[in-house]
């Protein structure tokens, strides 16, 4: 991976963060600026899959989009952090499905929460205590 990819596509993304920001506090906007905005989404979104298929086999690829057709966020998030070891360097080949499998397994722990059923009763009168 080439770091002005990476770069390229960091600063796209703080101008989309900007222009929100901007679109925010100014309201409307004119359509040529709103069109360009979509564009640079949907260019940043093309750099990103393009990125992910240079990282992930196809068997990877295509656990990762049955997991987005259920939860599409957990399968951004999922993206996201391999993104970012990729980034970092902690990827040095492609990812395997069974890496994949094992990466979901770890961020299920993670993000797993216990859940607590408590039960209480309505106390009436003819109860006994």
């Amino acid at each position: 991976m080439a770091d002005p990819e990476l770069e390229a596509i960091r600063q796209r993304r703080m101008q989309e963060l900007m222009a929100q920001r901007g679109m925010g506090s100014g309201g409307g906007q004119d359509p040529e600026k709103q069109k360009a905005q979509e564009e640079a989404k949907m260019e940043a979104e093309e750099q990103r899959q393009l990125m992910l298929t240079r990282i992930l086999t196809p068997e990877a690829r295509a656990r990762l989009a049955r997991i987005a057709l259920v939860k599409p966020d957990k399968a951004r998030g999922v993206e996201d952090v391999i993104l970012r070891a990729a980034q970092m360097g902690q990827i040095v080949e492609k990812v395997s499905e069974e890496r994949l499998i094992s990466l979901l397994e770890q961020i299920n722990t993670q993000t797993t929460k216990e859940t607590k059923v408590t039960i209480k009763r309505r106390q009436s009168v003819l109860d006994d205590e």
